[in-house]
């Protein structure tokens, strides 16, 4: 990283790291663009800059023209649900026949590599909330997606999909985990609710991406020893990416999907309610492990976060109807009465 950069500069790079709306970080990697010093030791930087707000805009304004009836399919997607979750791998590693299945959408399938060429959104339910899993293009160095890096930057994590009976799947593996490092993008093991120092490194490098990993090891229905060919893939590999093996024919391991993201990604689901009435339990708002009464206010609307005064707290700690500050953690399935 340059030196001598300004506090509004490293503000503005703060909030582009952190945010996952496209149109947001859109508007901050324009005000790091405003704000950063202009002399030689950024140049690079500044053309980096200049590059992604170009390309991020001309695909934002894709999907708005494809929203009015024109031009080509959205390339970036907003985040939903209480997770945006890319599912990468090589080609025909089954993908798409993943995604299809765990979300019941229309994704075209077909048994030929590049099937999938445009970011296909779904729904992934698990109890009371959805995961959202975007199915994205097959990850190879003979069909660069000049795009995808933009798609991943608003993403929390990703599954690595493998094909368990592709003779050269160890190869197909180093092979995207190559090209994704040319974009600037590593595959990790450590998600949030195992990492207690946090899955951030501060290289220097703002448009990093670093997404915590759960490697799918799918057609896990044609070996007899599922187990020993896991131990096998792992040993090999040398990957140190937790690993579940999977089928999108059979739909063996399939439901231990939304429970592992849920439990590594630490979600907490909080329940609000109104005074004198009963807590809504049917769409509750999705936090992480860590967060606050203060983050479900600024959840439920920038004026109840800015206004509130304190929080009752019906959950696993304290007493039933607690009062406490904006600084209180919460934990999942806790009902929080705010009061502003």
């Amino acid at each position: 990283m340059p030196a001598n950069l300004s506090p509004e500069y490293k503000a503005a790079e703060a909030a582009f790291r952190k945010a996952r709306d496209p149109q947001e970080r859109l508007a901050d990697l324009r005000e790091m663009l405003r704000t950063i010093p202009k002399h030689k030791g950024t140049e690079h930087l500044q053309a980096d800059i200049k590059a992604r707000i170009k390309d991020l805009a001309e695909q934002l304004e894709g999907g708005a023209r494809r929203g009015g009836g024109h031009g080509g399919p959205t390339l970036v997607i907003r985040p939903e649900g209480a997770a945006q979750v890319a599912l990468i791998g090589p080609p025909n590693s089954g993908k798409s026949s993943l995604h299809a299945r765990l979300t019941s959408s229309n994704a075209h399938v077909g048994p030929y590599p590049f099937t999938t060429q445009h970011p296909e959104a779904g729904m992934l339910p698990h109890e009371d909330v959805h995961f959202q899993l975007v199915d994205l293009p097959p990850v190879a160095s003979e069909h660069p997606v000049p795009w995808m890096v933009n798609t991943l930057q608003t993403a929390d994590a990703a599954l690595l999909v493998v094909d368990l009976g592709e003779p050269s799947c160890l190869e197909q593996l180093q092979a995207v985990q190559s090209v994704l490092a040319q974009q600037r993008v590593t595959l990790v093991e450590r998600w949030p609710a195992d990492a207690a120092a946090g899955l951030s490194s501060d290289d220097g490098d703002p448009f990093a991406v670093r997404l915590p990993t759960l490697m799918l090891a799918n057609k896990a229905d044609g070996t007899a020893d599922v187990d020993a060919e896991l131990q096998c893939l792992r040993e090999l590999s040398g990957t140190p990416l937790p690993l579940l093996a999977v089928s999108a024919t059979t739909g063996h391991g399939l439901g231990d999907i939304g429970p592992w993201l849920f439990s590594h990604l630490g979600i907490v689901r909080v329940y609000t309610k109104v005074p004198g009435h009963p807590a809504d339990k049917h769409r509750p708002f999705t936090l992480r492990r860590g967060q606050t009464v203060g983050d479900v206010a600024q959840r439920v609307h920038h004026d109840v976060a800015r206004t509130l005064r304190y929080a009752r707290v019906w959950g696993h700690a304290g007493f039933d109807g607690q009062q406490v500050g904006p600084e209180h953690a919460v934990e999942d399935g806790d009902i929080v009465e705010l009061h502003a």
